[in-house]
């Protein structure tokens, strides 16, 4: 069967492609960033490409919009007539049956994500898996012709109290030459007192382990030295499963629609990425991936899953069970990382099905459990995972939050890349509007400088509770057609608010707010509101004390704006703050302490898991908070901020 050519403009990358396979799908393995927040599941429309017609003398070859598969229902829910007859597609919905070249215009394409997952300084009490023992050893004479473990174990024992030590295979292997470079003076590295990991010659008193938090969007890593809790390098990047789908529930979608090989490629993926984050950490930090000699990995359930090659499609269906609870110590070769053959990987311990082993790291790290406060901590990423209580009890929610949030099912929303806009700030009375795009600050000249291209969660949120804070929407997030401002428009039927002029864009388009995007934000929010409130029902809280936001995603927002837009209740501004990366703090805490390990393992078992889904007023609390900032709580901390005639 002939290869079908497939150009794309404008990076004029070509490939060939087997019949029937999708122009996202050709794109991803050509290295093309094409957005595809849902996955390929037809369900954001933000892979539209354009089909190019004619024939093209440079290729040889007739590009038609009969060599794509025919147009599809769900493709008109995205695809205006106009721009059908302008040969506009879905990416993950056209399916190449013959030679054509695509146009990929500069709003589907993927920008450079900006990686934002930042550690504390943090406190840690150092009591690492891994100790460093030197020895002296007499090498061997006639008289006393012992073989060289059996002369290392019993030095250890003499003069460390070691006993009963394993070996790794591996170890075993550098032993005879390493005790001989050594001139009989090595340092042996042991992991728990079980087992010896590791021979080198001469002294050493550097170790070093690699904590990593796997996000649903980025990956994190924090090298660190062992013994110090010393932070040596750190490196994020793009989960590289981001394109089977961009949220939870599109990549257990995937498993389940790809039975076959479905899981062995997602895990495959996760993998490679952390192989490549290694590597690119070890080089950052000066050194090689065998001095990496414990690890700790922390991330939700279905990235937990999908890790260890555990099938997470029983996630997706009530009652949502994982398959396992508990942590787990397995060795790095098993799994195929490219550490040290014989490093340990501990994961952490997971709570439920849709709070996971990130949670338990957010939590050991902020120690709720010993506060008298009544903190509300919430980790908002990709999904929103809430944690509240006090050192009396702790309770854990799940919240489906992310997708408005990251910029899905959001007209002109995209990632936190270079050209997002990302802070919004709209004047009262002028209705005039000032914005700041990721990016800008890193530019030489006002030409270098990015323009929009689209908006991201920070901004969407500063947006949409600047519109509410001017009076532009009304609490149920209706546009008030009587505002007079060229900004406030009617296309198709709906209105929308300009956030960026045409000439201030790089889509050649006006960036706005639609209708929609206000009721798509009302949606997530109001169910991280409602999750928070049948929360402080269980525990018989009237009014929290402290509010936590964890994640990259909570240290960028903007804490007044989410007040106002209603995405926690009432607290003081003053007790509302970021903490950053707290499930990756909480992994490096576990990696260098290994008691941290034991208070993760309490902790799983200890915080009750709610499931929202079942809870019978779980529906009145989400329409109650659908509305802006809510429908009856009142949130006397916003007086201050917003208009009585605002909030009345």
């Amino acid at each position: 069967m002939r290869k079908l050519q497939v150009i794309f403009h404008p990076s004029h990358r070509k490939g060939e492609t087997s019949s029937g396979g999708t122009i996202l799908k050709v794109a991803q393995e050509l290295g093309i960033g094409i957005e595809s927040v849902c996955g390929g599941q037809k369900a954001c429309g933000k892979c539209k490409i354009k089909l190019e017609k004619g024939f093209f003398e440079r290729y040889g070859f007739t590009s038609h919009p009969e060599h794509l598969s025919p147009f599809t229902k769900k493709e008109e829910k995205f695809i205006s007539e106009a721009e059908k007859e302008d040969g506009y597609r879905l990416g993950c919905a056209a399916q190449i049956i013959g030679d054509v070249l695509i146009f990929v215009p500069e709003v589907s394409l993927t920008g450079i994500q900006m990686i934002r997952k930042g550690s504390m300084e943090r406190e840690i009490d150092i009591k690492p898996a891994v100790s460093l023992c030197y020895l002296e050893l007499a090498p061997p004479t006639h008289h006393y012709p012992l073989g060289d473990l059996d002369r290392i174990k019993n030095t250890l024992f003499e003069k460390y109290d070691f006993a009963s030590l394993d070996i790794y295979y591996y170890t075993l292997l550098k032993i005879p030459d390493t005790l001989r470079k050594g001139n009989w003076n090595v340092t042996v590295a042991i992991w728990m007192r079980k087992q010896i990991i590791d021979i080198k010659p001469g002294r050493v008193e550097e170790a070093y382990g690699l904590a990593i938090d796997i996000g649903t969007t980025t990956v994190a890593g924090y090298l660190c030295n062992l013994y110090t809790g010393k932070i040596i390098a750190s490196e994020s990047i793009m989960n590289p499963q981001i394109i089977f789908g961009e949220d939870v529930m599109s990549r257990i979608t995937y498993t389940m629609t790809h039975s076959e090989d479905g899981l062995e490629k997602m895990h495959n993926s996760i993998i490679k990425g952390l192989n490549q984050l290694i590597r690119q950490i070890t080089e950052k930090a000066g050194l090689t991936f065998e001095d990496i000699l414990e690890l700790t990995i922390v991330g939700n359930t279905a990235m937990h899953h999908c890790l260890l090659k555990i099938t997470p499609q029983y996630l997706g269906v009530s009652p949502f069970p994982p398959a396992i609870q508990q942590s787990l110590n397995m060795k790095a070769r098993d799994l195929g990382l490219a550490v040290h053959p014989s490093a340990n990987v501990y994961i952490l311990p997971i709570e439920g099905g849709f709070v996971g082993a990130d949670n338990v790291g957010v939590i050991i790290a902020e120690k709720p459990y010993n506060e008298e406060m009544k903190v509300l901590m919430i980790d908002i990423g990709t999904n929103g995972e809430l944690v509240m209580g006090s050192h009396e009890k702790l309770i854990s929610c799940s919240c489906a939050t992310g997708p408005a949030f990251e910029g899905a099912h959001i007209k002109f929303g995209m990632r936190a890349a270079f050209g997002a806009i990302e802070r919004v700030k709209i004047y009262p009375k002028t209705y005039d509007v000032k914005f700041e795009v990721i990016g800008k600050e890193d530019c030489n000249s006002e030409s270098s400088c990015p323009k929009a291209k689209g908006i991201c969660g920070s901004g969407i949120i500063d947006a949409i509770a600047e519109l509410y804070r001017t009076g532009i929407i009304d609490k149920r997030g209706r546009f008030r057609d009587y505002i007079q401002t060229p900004r406030l428009k009617r296309v198709n039927g709906e209105l929308e608010f300009v956030i960026a002029w045409e000439n201030e864009t790089s889509i050649g388009r006006e960036i706005t707010i639609t209708q929609q995007d206000v009721r798509n934000v009302q949606l997530a929010k109001g169910a991280l509101y409602a999750g928070a409130k049948l929360m402080m029902k269980k525990l018989g809280i009237e009014k929290l004390d402290k509010v936590v936001l964890a994640g990259a995603f909570g240290s960028f927002i903007n804490v007044e704006n989410a007040m106002i837009l209603g995405m926690f209740p009432d607290c003081d501004l003053a007790k509302v703050y970021a903490v950053g990366n707290a499930a990756g703090d909480g992994a490096r805490m576990a990696l260098v302490n290994i008691n941290k390990r034991a208070e993760a393992e309490q902790i799983g078992r200890q915080v009750k898991y709610i499931e929202l889904s079942i809870e019978d007023d779980f529906q009145d609390e989400f329409v109650n908070a659908m509305l802006i900032p809510h429908a009856r709580d009142p949130f006397p901390h916003l007086k201050s901020i917003v208009s009585d005639e605002i909030l009345d």
